[in-house]
């Protein structure tokens, strides 16, 4: 009887014993083929950094030989010094550097990138590189020079070692010190270099970057937890004597950052609202409930909105923006005054799409951006300003509008909405010097939502 159950079993047991050998020699396959894929990618992101920091030395040289009458060529050179760094910085990021040291070489090449594209994207002929610029350029050129080399100089040494990246990440994530490693020491050296360096002068523009922003200093009394709790229950329509839970909470005490928090427990579910301290501002309020069907339209939507704002006391304000998700209309309003549209003070309405319920505003651009300037005259008038679009543009709606450009600079714009090519944009040029700071598609659903100007 043993013998006959033996004799069954052992068969059994020899294809499962190959079964399991054929399994693991798959997943120690599987696994070599992962770890060969992932050493190629960080393989080719090297080199591949190496390339656009010897490609970055040699644009920044370029841009230096070019004399200052020659405006183009010193834009096209800066222009290719800010896609170099950029390309950089994309590699870089490919590669398992996280636990290194590595911060002063990445702050460096993004401010960098930065500073160029900024120099880039403005007028040179009107306003060319200043003495100091060029001389921050100098500087660029020569520690890039450095920077290139020192990264030669650890592609030389990984490859006559035949160094792994995949031991450079295992060694980087060991909880113990990271073992001795060229490429390892080489990332280390380079970032020891970058620290012993003095600061580059970036100039306003870039440095403003990096520098906390102040927030508008608010007007009105400083609020209290009672008149906070006033006013969320008045802005809900609800009574002192509703007998539902309120909970205030204090944020950023001591700060210019000071808040009160508040949450109320209500039937339907947790109402959140957020205020200011200063002035007792509401800066957020969110309802979250679920909204399982649409039966307004997008016009309906707006006017839902455009009351709530009204019968809220925040004054004129112009639709700019629509969208949707999950049966909620989502609007975003700029104020408005003059008949001149404030972009960067602005605020979103959430409108659930069922009922028309306000469940969501998002204020605190509106709150703390700077209020509508009494001064504003544009130095070209309207018919001036559509010479410069396209021909081919067929204006809709035009007026003035306040943006915030690619320089962080609040300016005076004239706003062109209108079709080219079968498709509508939003294109915004200086009201000053003609020049084009924004040009922006116009979703279909957001070509509806607008409304007339002039």
């Amino acid at each position: 009887m043993y013998q006959r159950i033996s004799a069954v079993l052992f068969p059994i047991a020899a294809v499962a014993l190959v079964a399991v050998g054929i399994w693991g020699y798959q997943e120690h396959q599987e696994k070599n083929s992962i770890l060969i894929k992932a050493e190629n990618q960080y393989q080719r992101a090297f080199h591949e950094l190496s390339h656009y920091m010897n490609l970055l030395q040699e644009e920044l040289g370029k841009t230096m030989a070019v004399g200052g009458t020659a405006k183009a060529y010193q834009q096209r050179h800066l222009i290719q010094i800010w896609r170099m760094t950029s390309q950089a910085q994309n590699q870089i990021s490919q590669l398992p550097l996280a636990l290194l040291p590595f911060h002063k070489t990445q702050e460096f090449l993004d401010k960098m990138a930065n500073f160029t594209y900024r120099a880039s994207i403005r007028d040179l002929d009107k306003n060319p590189l200043s003495p100091e610029e060029l001389k921050t350029l100098m500087t660029l050129y020569e520690r890039s020079k450095e920077l290139a080399k020192e990264i030669q100089q650890i592609q030389t040494a990984s490859l006559s070692d035949n160094l792994r990246w995949m031991d450079v990440e295992m060694a980087l994530a060991s909880e113990q010190s990271p073992m001795d490693n060229a490429i390892i020491d080489g990332f280390k050296t380079v970032d020891n270099k970058m620290t012993e360096y003095s600061e580059v002068n970036w100039g306003p523009s870039v440095q403003s970057l990096y520098e906390k922003r102040e927030l508008r200093p608010l007007t009105g009394p400083v609020a209290d937890e009672g008149e906070i709790r006033r006013k969320a229950l008045r802005f809900l329509g609800l009574a002192e004597d509703a007998g539902l839970k309120l909970e205030i909470v204090e944020n950023g005490k001591g700060t210019e950052y000071e808040s009160f928090s508040v949450t109320l427990d209500t039937p339907q579910g947790p109402v959140s609202l957020d205020y200011s301290k200063q002035g007792g501002e509401l800066l957020w309020y969110m309802n979250p409930r679920e909204v399982t069907v649409r039966r307004l339209s997008i016009e309906e939507a707006r006017d839902k909105a455009e009351r709530f704002l009204r019968n809220n006391g925040y004054g004129e304000m112009f639709p700019i923006n629509y969208d949707q998700y999950n049966n909620i209309g989502s609007l975003t309003f700029a104020a408005s005054a003059n008949g001149i549209v404030y972009y960067p003070k602005k605020l979103t309405v959430n409108v659930a799409l069922d009922n028309g319920e306000i469940i969501g505003l998002q204020a605190h651009d509106y709150v703390y951006g700077s209020p509508p300037r009494t001064e504003a005259k544009p130095k070209l008038s309207r018919e001036e300003a559509v010479r410069f679009l396209h021909p081919s543009f067929t204006v809709k709606n035009s007026g003035l509008a306040y943006i915030e450009n690619d320089l962080e600079e609040e300016v005076l714009c004239y706003e062109f909405t209108g079709k080219i090519n079968g498709s509508d944009y939003r294109i915004f040029i200086n009201a000053e010097n003609g020049s084009e700071e924004k040009v922006e598609t116009i979703k279909p659903a957001e070509a509806a939502f607008g409304q007339e100007r002039s």
